[in-house]
């Protein structure tokens, strides 16, 4: 079964309420890139009249969580992902609709492919970035996701 943007929607609306609650939608996936958009509504946003952080960072962990999963399941082996640290950085008010975009799909499937042929974990960082309507970056985020083969019980 291939990942698309319809069945990561419905993974959302069932494993990760939070996520289709405020909004969050996948657009776009293919072997080494991932859109997911989020638009500023009541349910999502801060004191401040802007998106909270937090809705921000959902729908850019989407963005590489998806190629993760996505490159996974290619593997067709028994690979744990985990997020081990992250950051962001924060460059304007995020008003309106605001696309997430990681194109660092090849960099996960390296990741694999070395984990699968070592049988040690790997990590790897992965970026996503978040543009508003008018082409301007309001959010950076960077997260740290580490692989490795599972141990039959």
């Amino acid at each position: 079964m291939k990942i698309s943007p319809r069945k990561l929607n419905l993974f959302l609306m069932f494993k990760l309420p939070a996520a289709f609650f405020t909004g969050v939608r996948t657009k776009y996936i293919d072997d080494n890139k991932c859109i997911v958009t989020v638009k500023h509504r009541w349910i999502n946003q801060n004191p401040f009249n802007s998106m909270f952080w937090a809705v921000q960072g959902i729908a850019a962990e989407l963005t590489t969580g998806a190629l993760v999963m996505q490159k996974i399941k290619q593997s067709e082996k028994s690979i744990s992902m985990l997020v081990a640290s992250n950051n962001a950085t924060f460059f304007k008010k995020a008003t309106g609709r605001i696309t997430f975009t990681c194109d660092e799909g090849y960099l996960i499937g390296a990741a694999i492919k070395n984990t699968i042929k070592t049988g040690e974990g790997q990590t790897v960082w992965m970026h996503s970035k978040g543009i508003n309507e008018d082409g301007i970056e309001v959010s950076h985020f960077n997260f740290e996701w580490t692989i490795k083969l599972k141990t039959p019980n």
